[in-house]
């Protein structure tokens, strides 16, 4: 996916520029579907070896366990798009759960306020690195990766070895991560919401289609009179928000929380991103194939629980997707190059 200034419509040197999102469009969509396909493979294949895999309890499972990794998926879709990249979301997820976790230890406080709570977290997070990238020009990688050491450090040193036990936290808040609407759980729908609202922002909004040109060419958006600090700061914003969120589920959903809940979910994340067919040079992809990504990596861990593998495979899965994922990228970015050279160039020897 690539975005274009929307202006009045032309017969001449608009053609190109249409013929040549569209062609982006159409390579990105193959690839989600390519994703979807092997999901569907892998889970048809599973529940072979054991049909107790696509049993009701099965599938809302799987549907659990990838409600939260969908959710911080999509908020580092928006960090990737825009040529960046957020390694703190793990982390920020502890803080909030246990702040959130605490907050509530024997209270009666109700789920709008613990969720409030939870993006607080995660947008205070969000403004520290963003502003850090965006207005003080740090190197993103350097930033986020001193954001997850400096919350890990914060977060051990208010638990001081402490847990927040299921038992403490009110019924209302853990009914949300056990509970649901037609027997679907109330998790995956949260985030099949936040999914569709992210996407249609993304896509049909101005500012979210600033976030592509902002990945595509910094340079070339600047000149069209993007403003990149404040797109890029509301990009991170977002992600802590998204991660912070995620946190207050997180402790929904299992009740009792730690310091070290979701540490190492980083890599995770940002596998999933790559591999749904966000280019971590930025610039293309969705939340969809993000999401579709997150669903992938977390049922290759349950596909693997099932048929009693060891969980190492799980992280070397994970890496070697990856390492696919950025490779197939590298490939079609310099394919379609030359595929839109040649379109150029048919259309300026025919001009």
């Amino acid at each position: 996916m690539t975005t274009t200034v929307e202006g009045p419509p032309d017969t001449g040197a608009g053609a190109p520029a249409r013929s040549a999102a569209a062609l982006v469009d159409a390579v990105f969509r193959a690839r989600e579907i390519s994703i979807a396909g092997a999901l569907l493979l892998l889970v048809l294949v599973t529940s072979v070896a054991n049909p107790r895999f696509l049993s009701g309890q099965g599938i809302k499972d799987l549907l659990l366990n990838a409600s939260i990794l969908v959710l911080l998926a999509v908020g580092q879709s928006a960090v990737v798009i825009t040529r960046n990249i957020d390694l703190s979301v793990g982390s920020v997820v502890g803080l909030s759960a246990f702040a959130c976790g605490r907050f509530v230890a024997g209270t009666d406080h109700g789920v709008l306020t613990v969720l409030l709570l939870g993006v607080a977290v995660g947008v205070v997070c969000g403004l520290v690195s963003g502003a850090l990238v965006s207005f003080g020009g740090v190197p993103a990688l350097v930033v986020t990766l001193g954001m997850l050491y400096i919350i890990q450090g914060v977060d051990y040193w208010w638990a001081q070895g402490d847990q927040i036990s299921a038992a403490e936290v009110p019924d209302r808040i853990l009914g949300l991560g056990s509970g649901g609407v037609l027997g679907v759980p109330y998790l995956p729908l949260i985030a099949l919401l936040l999914l569709a609202a992210t996407a249609y922002f993304l896509r049909c909004h101005r500012s979210g289609r600033e976030l592509y040109a902002i990945g595509s060419s910094p340079e070339a958006a600047l000149l069209a009179g993007v403003p990149i600090r404040r797109r890029i700061l509301a990009a991170y914003v977002f992600s802590g928000a998204v991660a912070g969120f995620a946190g207050a589920l997180w402790l929904a959903r299992f009740g009792t929380v730690v310091a070290d809940n979701a540490h190492g979910w980083e890599l995770t994340v940002v596998s999933a991103v790559v591999v749904g067919g966000v280019a971590i040079t930025g610039g293309t992809g969705t939340v969809w194939g993000a999401a579709l990504g997150a669903l992938l990596l977390t049922t290759i861990g349950s596909v693997l629980v099932v048929l009693k593998v060891d969980s190492f495979w799980q992280g070397a899965i994970t890496g070697a997707l990856l390492l696919l994922a950025i490779g197939v990228d590298r490939i079609v970015n310099l394919r379609m190059t030359a595929a839109l050279r040649k379109r150029s160039a048919r259309h300026g020897n025919g001009g």
